[in-house]
Formats: C-alpha cells, structure tokens, sequence
C-alpha cells in the first residue's frame, strides 16, 4: 500500500460533496507510519494525516469504516482547539471516543460503518462496551445494555441513554465511569484517534490555534458543512457538555477599549436606560430683554415684566443611549483570558444590560453579581448560532460579543438576527479571527 493508493482510497470512500475532505486532505500530506496506533492528525504548521497501515488493512479495510476512522480522527482536532479539560486523562480519552462513536453511529446508522466500532470492540468486556453500539441498532430502537454491565444499573441506564435520544453528557459519563476502572483497565483498551502525550505534535496539546491555525481553520468549515441527524440528541457534539466553573476575576486593563465600544453600541439619544453627566439647557429667570413668548405678549398689553424667561446651560444626569448586551465567550480556547474579561466587563457595568451573556455553544446568562462571584458555565466548544437564536428570541437590539471570533459563519437565520441589531465586537489578543463575524458586525475593538 503506498500514500498515492491510499490517499485515492480515502477520497473515493466520502461520498461526493458530503463531507468536504479534498481541501483538507490537499492541506495535509498523507503518510503512512506505525508511530501511531491508529490515526492521527499532526496538528503542527504543516499537518500530517499519520495513518498506520497495518491497523488499518486489519480493521478498516472497507470504504465505510475508512470513512468513520477519518471522521473520528477530525473529531480529535475540534477537542484540541476547545480543550474541555487541562490536561486529558486515559479516561477523559476513553470518555470522548464513546460519546464520539455514538455521535458518529447517530450521523452514519448503516451497518457498513459502524462495523469499524463492532468488529473491533466487544461487548463482553468493560469498559470497551462504551465504544460500540448494541448488535443490530439503529437510531430509535430500543437499547439492550451489554452483557458486561448489565448487573449494574447505573453503567447499563448511561449506555442505553447513550444510544438513545436522551443522550449522555461527557461529564456524567466520566463521573460514572471514574470509580469502576483504574490504570491498568483502561491501558488495556486501545482507541481510535490520536491519543499521543501532549508535545507531540497531538491535537490534545490544544492551542491548535498557534500550533496549526490553517488546519483547525479547515477542520472548522469541514464540520460546519456535514450532514446532521434528524434529531439532535444531549451529548451528540463535542461541544455539548455543560461544565460549572468559578473565575476569580482580574483587574480590567481593557475597560476603556470595551466602555468606549459600549457607549457606540449604546448610542447617544436623549432617552434610554443609561443616566450620564451631560450638558442639558436648563429654565432660569434673567433681567435681560429675551424672545421670551410671555414678555412679548406682557409688552403688547403694556406690561413692563422685570424678569424674562430663558435657559442656561447646566450639568446634570440626563438619559443617554442603551445598556447594551454583552455575549461573552467562555469557549475552550478563551480560557486563560476569561478572568480578565470578567474584570474588563464589571469595570463598565454601568453601560452593560443587568443580565450578562456567557457562550459557547449555549447560552447561560448571569446577573453582573453572579458575574462579580466568578460563576462560568461552558461546553469548551463556540457557536455563534446560539448568539444568534438568543438575540432573536429576546428581540436585542444592540449586542457587544467579546471573543477571539473563531464562533463558526452564522447561518441565515442567525445572520438575520445579527443583521437587525447593532452589534460591536471586541476582539482578544493574540490569535483571533474576523472572518466570521465580519458581515455582522457594525464597531470593532481591539482588546490587549
């Protein structure tokens, strides 16, 4: 088998136009190496697809299971860029390839691909069970837990949640499973995908957006483009695991920048929610002659009025514009910054809406003293379609997203949100990317 043979081979298993490889395969050069188990992605600035050819002509042999190898492997490129944990764990890993080959069984039901997960997993062993469907599945079916854990209840209502529209979060996977396997249990299970230590060129070293931002920029539009299930189902993407944390936020070097952004989103009329110091004209009383409308009809009658009517120009706290919402991106790849920009958001609160945004690939709000505590809730991943649903169903009218912009384009509906309000961005240091928002986004700011 050699890398031209191969790289034919896996062009002619996707199916035209489905899931939009051929750039990415253009991008990476093929190689064929037994450094690796599997398959890997080597996320460094000229990426490599590293696929070991003995594995493969054992157990992926077929177009299918080609198909779902490869499909696995993109999915370890998204974990890299949203590194939903600091540091991945042999049962972090287990975890991820479970809900990743029931995500990938739900997108590809047909027995053909999900023979790569059934001829090389056995149901009669635990934990491996997690990383295959039942016999016979298909989407819908009623769901029979595997002889290796049907004695205990909770293992077996996870799997038949996980194989069934009620889905399985990562976190409740990895909470259930912890207690009942150690070290050498998980060893013993080899999974698909990279799973290399991290500084090996393994997309769960993350900041992929450094190490090789025109692969993960690829891999994103790839997976924007598939083909989704019928139904979504909890725990289906990569990104679908809500995780609580506490952020102690930090002092706001950036507060000027962002209230500078918020007051242009905000506007400057004479009504509105948001009370400054201004300039307004004010009544007083003065000896001298005005175009006053009451003098002059006091003089037409033969008054002499001593004191005549005008106004004087005088600071006082007066309406002047919008609180704006702010959607605050606490995805993966933020994370380092997320303290700061709670402090830079707190600093300006008196221009911010009561309610803050956070996103990721939901939408959790919380009030700006929820804000001041540090509460954070986040999937890891980014999506600006939930930006865009929230904004719809609230009616926003004037948004500020703060991010590194790397959200994904905004589909139509989504767009047409955005298009309505006015919307103002404030872009992190670093690696960041206007690409995606920059149809929508009337103000920019740049962040440091």
């Amino acid at each position: 088998m050699n890398t031209t043979t191969l790289t034919e081979r896996l062009l002619q298993a996707f199916p035209s136009g489905s899931f939009c490889l051929p750039a990415m395969l253009e991008l990476a050069s093929i190689e064929e190496t037994d450094a690796v188990p599997t398959a890997a992605v080597e996320c460094v600035a000229r990426p490599r697809l590293l696929l070991n050819p003995t594995w493969i002509a054992e157990h992926a042999a077929t177009p299918e299971k080609l198909v779902m190898l490869t499909l696995h492997e993109l999915h370890h490129v998204v974990l890299g860029h949203t590194r939903l944990y600091p540091r991945l764990t042999p049962l972090d890993n287990l975890v991820f390839d479970a809900v990743i080959n029931s995500m990938l069984c739900h997108l590809l039901p047909e027995r053909a691909c999900m023979a790569l997960m059934t001829d090389f997993y056995s149901e009669k062993r635990f934990p491996e069970c997690f990383l295959r469907p039942p016999e016979r599945w298909k989407p819908g079916a009623r769901v029979h837990a595997p002889a290796a854990i049907a004695r205990d209840a909770a293992l077996a209502d996870l799997y038949t949640r996980l194989y069934s529209p009620a889905g399985v979060g990562y976190e409740e996977l990895r909470e259930a499973l912890k207690p009942r396997v150690d070290a050498s249990t998980l060893n013993q299970v080899t999974l698909l995908g990279d799973h290399r230590d991290e500084g090996e060129g393994a997309s769960s070293g993350g900041e992929l957006e450094i190490r090789s931002p025109a692969l993960l920029s690829e891999v994103r539009r790839i997976v924007e483009r598939w083909p989704q299930p019928p139904t979504p189902i909890r725990g289906r993407s990569l990104a679908d695991i809500m995780r609580k944390n506490t952020i102690s936020p930090e002092p706001a070097s950036n507060a000027q920048r962002l209230a500078a952004l918020l007051r242009r989103v905000g506007g400057d009329a004479r009504r509105g929610t948001i009370r400054h110091l201004r300039t307004v004209p004010h009544p007083a009383e003065t000896p001298l002659p005005t175009l006053d409308r009451r003098s002059s009809v006091l003089r037409r009658l033969g008054a002499a009025p001593l004191l005549h009517r005008t106004t004087v120009p005088a600071r006082q706290l007066a309406p002047s514009g919008d609180r704006v919402h702010v959607y605050l991106d606490v995805s993966g790849s933020l994370s380092a910054l997320v303290p700061s920009l709670y402090g830079a958001v707190l600093a300006c609160r008196a221009l911010v809406h009561p309610v803050v945004h956070l996103f990721s690939t939901r939408i959790h709000d919380v009030s700006l003293e929820q804000l001041k505590s540090g509460t954070c809730k986040t999937t890891g991943g980014t999506c600006i379609e939930c930006v865009g649903e929230h904004m719809a169903a609230h009616r926003v009218r004037r948004a500020v997203l703060v991010t590194d912009g790397y959200v994904g384009r905004p589909g139509a509906t989504s767009q047409l949100a955005l298009m309505k309000a006015i919307v103002g961005v404030a872009i992190t240091p670093g690696l960041s990317n206007r690409d995606d928002l920059n149809d929508v986004t009337d103000h920019w700011a740049d962040l440091s």
